[in-house]
């Protein structure tokens, strides 16, 4: 049933048998599976069908087949024995098939055998090659599954062992080549032998060194040249050759070639220099030697032995000789450079060799001169014109003279040998240029005569020079704004206001023959200033002699006659009064004169005095300018001043002296660097000596002078009021007795009441008031009493209660009740605390607590404003406690010593008690 076209099987319909219809091919299909029917003939016919298997069983049908027909193999003769040599393969169709392999034929000497293995036939060597006797074997390889079997050829080269190595015939060659030989010149051909044949008997030839004068064919053995050589570079070259076959592994041999260069005459002599130059005097004797050249050769032998001539050169018209061994030239006649000042020579130098070679050089030879020409002018008088007020500096002409020598003996210097006393003109020394020295007018003088003169030593010459000036007005007048600062110090003396010429209208004209006039063209229509015209000369009005301030502003004009020039005018007139001269201090200004502090310093001076003491500019009175003439030669400058507080609105209340001093001092680095001028420390006050007896105290006192004249800058007339220093002794408070001899203690009538303890002090005394009190003899009490102006400190806002008394709100910050005192203070670094100074001369106590972790540090300081002495300074140094004072010229420094230091954070108490015995 449903057997399809090729089915190898029939079926007999009558009996049942199944035949088999066509060939049977196991290797094909071994396994056929179909159904069978039986029908009967009824009708209807009733079958019934049945499932066959058949499987077809193998038989040896099939022979071996290798998989290919020719094998090759390559065999070296001293391979050992059992080495592989190939494995051949066959394949059987036939189920269950066992091949086995053998040598059929060939197989000569019984060399090679053959095993199977993973179905295939290992072929391998049995007994040792001979490449001699054989050098090639065919073997037949048979494969056999027991019936039936295949064939292949094998093909089996024996190669020739390497058993030889490459043999020189010498293990040292030596050759010799000319260095001119051309490149590709053959050197010598090197050759070796080797016993083998074939490849192993191939030679290869090589240079072990990189050597790039030569190079050698591998196959030949051919040594040549591949760079042109030269005897003068190297004279020999050693090779190392070696010879290597081609077998496996290769074998070589090395020999050693040395090529000796042999010297032709190829270089021409080298001089030492492209060329030569020498000097010579003109007045030596003949044979003088010049200079001398030198050659060398490179060649060798005669081929590098070198001489010098002249032959076919130039010897200076036989003026110069050459000597042929040394290379020294020397002169061969006297010389004369006003005929031939210099020589181009022409020298050869020449070898031995044949042919000979040569080689020129240039010499040049200087004729020096020597000095027998004197100096000589253009002419023997010289005219120069000269414009009046020339410029300082200015070269009015230039001088000179010729030489016909050279060098050093033609170098001319210049001078003025009269005429030029005082010195006004300056004559270069080298180059003759004439320079006015100084302001030439043509009023004072207007010819100037002088004899110049002109060295080459020991040689000289002179002429005579005329400067004549030429005046000329092309100059304008010169004039800036000015100002007229009058400080009217009223006294009860007659004859203090300035009734004489003040000063002048600071203008100038560079045309001494121009004749000026000055004139106010607006501003003093009430003659507050009256002017000359013609001089410039000004005086103040009369009228200016009263209390009243004032400031007025003018135009001036000045005119040549052909040009002009107008400035502002401004006149300030100051009131001084004695309280503004008893509360002024005087600043000290290093390398400061008058003239300059007044133009143009003035103004930012009092810019940083304002700036220091916090108050507008013109509440700054400046009223004396002196220079000091105690300092021998240093240019100190004393300059007088008071500042009206800010606050006194327009009452004058003036800063007091201590306090200027103070302040002043403190920041003498702001005011420098606002002002441009270096503040010096306050000179020692008159009293400082302590001329008074007992307990006396000395004041100084300042009277002034009003009667001083202006001063002038060239934009400032400036009136100052000199004082003059005194000083008077008084008995100060607390202190008693025709002589100022007893000290009360001030205490006596109980100043403090029942509300406080008073502590008596030098001149007065102090109140400690208890608990809830305070003022300054402890009159208020913070429970029944009623808020007064300055009872809350530092700001605080007083604040009355309605059971009574009052209480103070203070304002943020570290502020102790109930006053909102400030008794403790921190300090961030480069800060400080300043209080009045410490007046008191005889005895005082001064306690302090502080706490601190820095190891160095200032406490507390009281001196004078000169850093020189009458001081107390209180620091830590070191983390102990230090005290240096000075009560006159010497210093001295106390040291308590603090186990642990004071720099722990902790607070420490430190009491100072001063007694002047």
């Amino acid at each position: 049933l449903e057997t399809g076209a090729g089915f190898p099987f029939a079926i007999n319909n009558s009996t049942g048998w199944i035949v088999v219809a066509s060939e049977l091919d196991r290797e094909v299909v071994d396994f056929y599976s179909f159904g069978v029917e039986a029908q009967d003939q009824g009708n209807p016919p009733m079958a019934s069908s049945a499932s066959v298997s058949v499987t077809i069983l193998d038989v040896n049908d099939n022979s071996p087949e290798f998989t290919q027909r020719e094998y090759s193999a390559r065999l070296n003769e001293d391979a050992a024995v059992g080495t592989s040599v190939l494995t051949v393969s066959a394949v059987d169709r036939d189920a269950n098939s066992v091949i086995t392999y053998q040598i059929s034929s060939g197989n000569t000497r019984n060399r090679f055998s053959i095993t199977s293995q993973s179905g295939g036939g290992l072929i391998s060597l049995a007994l040792p090659l001979d490449y001699k006797l054989e050098r090639q074997y065919l073997l037949t390889i048979a494969a056999s599954d027991g019936t039936r079997q295949d064939t292949a050829q094998v093909v089996v080269n024996v190669t020739d062992a390497n058993t030889h190595r490459p043999v020189f015939q010498s293990s040292h060659y030596t050759v010799n080549i000319n260095e001119d030989r051309p490149v590709g010149t053959t050197v010598v051909v090197i050759s070796a032998t080797d016993e083998d044949t074939g490849e192993n008997a191939r030679i290869t030839y090589l240079m072990e060194d990189s050597i790039p004068q030569f190079r050698i064919a591998p196959e030949t053995g051919a040594v040549t040249t591949q760079m042109e050589l030269d005897y003068e570079d190297q004279v020999s070259y050693t090779l190392a050759i070696t010879a290597r076959d081609n077998g496996i592994p290769q074998k070589s041999d090395t020999t050693y070639l040395e090529i000796l260069v042999s010297d032709v005459n190829d270089n021409a002599p080298q001089f030492l220099r492209d060329s030569y130059q020498g000097s010579i005097y003109e007045d030596v004797p003949t044979f003088t030697s010049v200079l001398q050249v030198s050659a060398t050769d490179r060649d060798s032998g005669l081929n590098g032995r070198v001489f010098y001539t002249f032959q076919g050169g130039d010897d200076g018209d036989g003026d110069f000789i050459i000597e042929s061994t040394s290379g020294i030239v020397r002169t061969l006649r006297r010389l004369d450079r006003e005929n031939v000042p210099l020589y181009s020579l022409r020298a050869f130098a020449v070898d031995k060799g044949v042919p000979a070679k040569r080689t020129p050089v240039e010499i040049q030879v200087t004729v020096l001169d020597v000095n027998d020409n004197p100096p000589v002018f253009e002419r023997d008088e010289f005219d120069i014109f000269v414009e009046e007020n020339s410029p300082i500096g200015l070269v009015v002409a230039r001088i000179t003279a010729t030489d016909p020598d050279e060098g050093t003996n033609a170098q001319i210097m210049y001078q003025i040998v009269e005429g030029n006393i005082p010195e006004v003109f300056q004559l270069d020394i080298f180059s003759g240029e004439l320079t006015a020295l100084a302001d030439l007018d043509y009023e004072s003088k207007a010819e100037y005569v002088m004899v110049v003169q002109a060295t080459s030593a020991p040689l000289v010459s002179r002429a005579t020079v005329h400067v004549r000036l030429r005046d000329a007005n092309d100059n304008s007048p010169q004039l800036k704004n000015f100002e007229i600062l009058f400080n009217n110090y009223i006294t009860n003396r007659s004859g203090s206001f300035p009734g004489g010429v003040i000063g002048r209208i600071p203008a100038h004209d560079p045309d001494v023959s121009d004749t000026l006039t000055y004139a106010f063209e607006q501003g003093n229509e009430l003659n507050l200033v009256l002017l000359d015209p013609r001089s410039g000369d000004l005086r103040l009005s009369p009228a200016l002699d009263n209390n009243r301030p004032l400031e007025a502003v003018m135009r001036v004009s000045v005119s040549d006659g052909v040009h002009s020039a107008t400035a502002q005018c401004t006149l300030r007139v100051t009131v001084i009064t004695d309280e503004m001269l008893s509360n002024s201090i005087t600043l000290r200004l290093a390398n400061m004169s008058q003239e300059r502090f007044l133009s143009p310093l003035l103004s930012r001076f009092l810019e940083g005095v304002a700036t220091v003491l916090a108050t507008p500019r013109h509440r700054v009175v400046l009223f004396n300018i002196q220079t000091d003439t105690d300092v021998g030669t240093a240019r100190i400058l004393n300059v007088s001043l008071s500042v009206l507080l800010p606050t006194s609105g327009h009452s004058a209340h003036f800063f007091s002296s201590e306090e200027l001093q103070e302040r002043l001092y403190l920041n003498r680095s702001l005011l420098a660097a606002i002002s441009a001028q270096r503040v010096l420390p306050f000179d020692d006050n008159i009293c400082l000596r302590e001329p008074c007896e007992n307990y006396m105290r000395c004041v100084s006192v300042l009277q002034f002078d009003s009667s001083a004249p202006f001063l002038a800058s060239d934009t400032i007339l400036f009136r100052p009021i000199h004082p003059v220093t005194g000083l008077r002794c008084r008995c100060p408070p607390g202190f008693t007795g025709d002589y100022c001899e007893t000290e009360i203690d001030l205490c006596y009538s109980s100043p403090c009441g029942s509300n406080g303890r008073c502590r008596s002090r030098e001149g007065g005394y102090t109140c400690e008031c208890h608990e809830d009190f305070t003022g300054e003899h402890c009159e208020l009490s913070a429970r029944g009493g009623r808020c007064t102006p300055g009872v809350c400190r530092n700001g605080g806002t007083c604040l009355n209660l309605l059971v009574g008394g009052f209480r103070c709100q203070c304002p943020p910050g570290h502020y102790e009740k109930p006053f909102c005192t400030m008794s403790t203070r921190s300090f961030p670094p480069r800060s400080f605390l300043t209080f009045r100074g410490l007046r008191q001369r005889f005895h005082f106590t001064l306690a302090l607590t502080f706490a601190t972790k820095e190891r160095d540090g200032l406490l507390l300081y009281n001196g004078r404003f000169n850093e020189r002495h009458d001081f107390v300074a209180l620091e830590i140094v070191g983390e102990q406690v230090q005290l240096t004072f000075s009560a006159g010229e010497t210093t001295t420094t106390v040291s308590p010593f603090v186990p642990g230091g004071v720099s722990d954070g902790q607070w420490h108490r430190v009491q100072l008690h001063y007694y002047n015995k």
